[in-house]
C-alpha cells in the first residue's frame, strides 16, 4: 500500500512538472535527486549503468557544471601519501614506483606520515585549488587524471618529478625505514 502511494505521488509530480518544464527542488527530491548537488555532467553517465530512463528527469533536476572537468588544468599537483599505507593502496604504490610519475614534471610526491593518498591541485602561484582523495583510484586513473588536469610544461622544465621524503622534520629515518 505504501509502495503504491509513493508511486502515485511520483507520477503526480512528473505530470505537474512536465507542464512547467523544470522540476522544483521538492519535485526532484521526490524523484530521488538533490537538485542543488546534481551536476548535469553526472546525468550523462547514467547510460553507462543502464539507467537511460532516468536521464530526462535528471536533466531537469541538474545544475549546469561551471566548467567541464576536462578543461580545468592546474599548474602543479602534489600527491601525498604515507608509505605505511602502501599495503592498503597497492595501486598508488604501483603508480609511484613505476616510471609514470616521471611523465609529469610538475608533479611532486610527498610522503606524509599516516596520510591516506590525496592529490592537491595548485594554481601557478602555488595556492591549493582542490584536494581530492584518490583512495579508490586505480593506477591508470591516476595517470589519466594527471594527463588531463596538469598543465603541460615546455621542454625547458624539469626532467622528472620531485619526491619529498619527509614532511615531518622530527623523525627523518621513519619514512626510509618504513619504505616497502
Amino acid at each position: 500500500m505504501i509502495k503504491y502511494g509513493l508511486s502515485l505521488i511520483a507520477v503526480l509530480v512528473l505530470i505537474s512538472c512536465q507542464s512547467n518544464g523544470e522540476f522544483t527542488a521538492a519535485d526532484c527530491r521526490e524523484l530521488g535527486f538533490i537538485k542543488t548537488q546534481l551536476m548535469c555532467s553526472n546525468c550523462e553517465k547514467l547510460d553507462d549503468f543502464g539507467l537511460e530512463t532516468l536521464k530526462p528527469h535528471c536533466k531537469q533536476c541538474c545544475t549546469q557544471d561551471q566548467q567541464p572537468a576536462a578543461q580545468r588544468t592546474y599548474a602543479k599537483a602534489i600527491l601525498e601519501v604515507c608509505t605505511c599505507k602502501f599495503r592498503a593502496y597497492p595501486q598508488i604504490q604501483a603508480f609511484i614506483q613505476s616510471g609514470r610519475p616521471a611523465k609529469f614534471p610538475n608533479l611532486q610526491i610527498k610522503y606524509v606520515r599516516g596520510l591516506d593518498p590525496i592529490v592537491k591541485l595548485l594554481d601557478a602561484s602555488g595556492k591549493v585549488q582542490e584536494t581530492l582523495s584518490i583512495t579508490k583510484w586505480n593506477t591508470d586513473t591516476v595517470e589519466e587524471f594527471f594527463e588531463t588536469h596538469l598543465a603541460k610544461e615546455g621542454k625547458e622544465g624539469k626532467s622528472s618529478y620531485s619526491v619529498v621524503e619527509d614532511a615531518d622534520d622530527d623523525d627523518e629515518d621513519y619514512l626510509r625505514t618504513n619504505r616497502i
